[in-house]
């Protein structure tokens, strides 16, 4: 790990001395110094068709040094289902130690509500959320809750398509708990609308939510917990690097919790996908600017896609 006089020029460099946040072309120089990485899984290691093999090499090479890779995710789904999606997409058990997922913090509020019945707003294949719990799915009429996991097909639907719906739940004060605070994922080449996207309009609607998920402290304590456990000991904040593609989640959830983070880029806001191995074609300084210009906490750097 860097220490504290040198990581404390590399942070002064980044927020006054320099006026652009560096483009990184690996992450060894930086992320090498670290005790444990916290990394984003939808948009990092894989594009939801597929892992990128270069995000993989890194958390391998990294791993090989002796460091910790906890993948943090937004998904729903608790830690077995998303490690089985990690398997068939092409991200080996070996690329990382554990996963600590939104659907296993949303496990953890439910299970405050013993006996209620539950109406799910979201897709079948995130069912395993309710999974063992002492819960009831039911229509929305008659719930005691709410649970949104995403848009029922959100290949064809958008989030303005529920107003009307969201705008019952909110009339009958009805709780929602969003086990996906992202509003936007890519898959594959594509922007698909998120379980945030409605939870966002919900308040709007004057509905109450509890989010399970970063940008939110709750998820970040369980993921340092996380790697206390796996090491035998507590691990300082500035021991972790986190590593995501989300302005308002993983850069700022991080930044909310005083780690260091490390910016890359996707379709999810950078002008031009390449293609290829996740990134984008053009990443500079000026947009880089444009995106954190009101960031309280900048990003140590930026990378096209991570690379070791």
């Amino acid at each position: 790990m860097l220490d504290r006089p040198e990581r404390s020029l590399y942070r002064a460099g980044m927020t006054v001395a320099s006026t652009e946040i560096p483009v990184l072309e690996s992450i060894k120089m930086l992320g090498a110094h670290y005790r444990a990485w916290l990394v984003d899984i939808w948009g990092v290691m894989h594009n939801g068709h597929r892992a990128f093999p270069g995000a993989v090499a890194a958390t391998r090479a990294f791993r090989a040094q002796g460091g910790i890779v906890v993948l943090l995710s937004n998904s729903p789904r608790p830690s077995p289902s998303v490690q089985d999606q990690l398997r068939r997409l092409g991200v080996p058990d070996d690329a990382y130690e554990a996963t600590v997922t939104s659907g296993d913090l949303t496990r953890h509020e439910l299970a405050k509500h013993h006996g209620a019945t539950v109406f799910h707003l979201g897709p079948e294949r995130d069912r395993p959320i309710f999974a063992g719990l002492d819960v009831t799915l039911g229509p929305h009429e008659t719930a005691e809750l709410a649970v949104c996991s995403g848009l029922f097909d959100d290949e064809t639907e958008e989030p303005e398509d529920y107003a009307d719906l969201l705008r019952e739940l909110a009339a009958r004060q009805l709780p929602m708990i969003c086990a996906n605070p992202d509003r936007m994922v890519e898959r594959g080449d594509r922007l698909l609308w998120c379980a945030g996207a409605l939870a966002q309009l919900y308040e709007q609607q004057g509905g109450f939510v509890i989010y399970a998920g970063k940008p939110f402290a709750p998820i970040y304590r369980l993921a340092l917990e996380t790697i206390g456990t796996l090491v035998g000991e507590r691990v300082a904040k500035d021991e972790v690097l986190a590593i995501g593609d989300g302005v308002n989640t993983d850069i700022a959830g991080a930044a909310g919790v005083d780690i260091d983070a490390v910016f890359v880029a996707s379709g999810l806001h950078m002008p031009a996908n390449s293609g290829g191995d996740g990134g984008a074609e053009t990443l500079d300084g000026r947009h880089l600017a444009e995106l954190f210009a009101h960031a309280e906490r900048r990003p140590l750097g930026a990378m096209r896609a991570l690379m070791w």
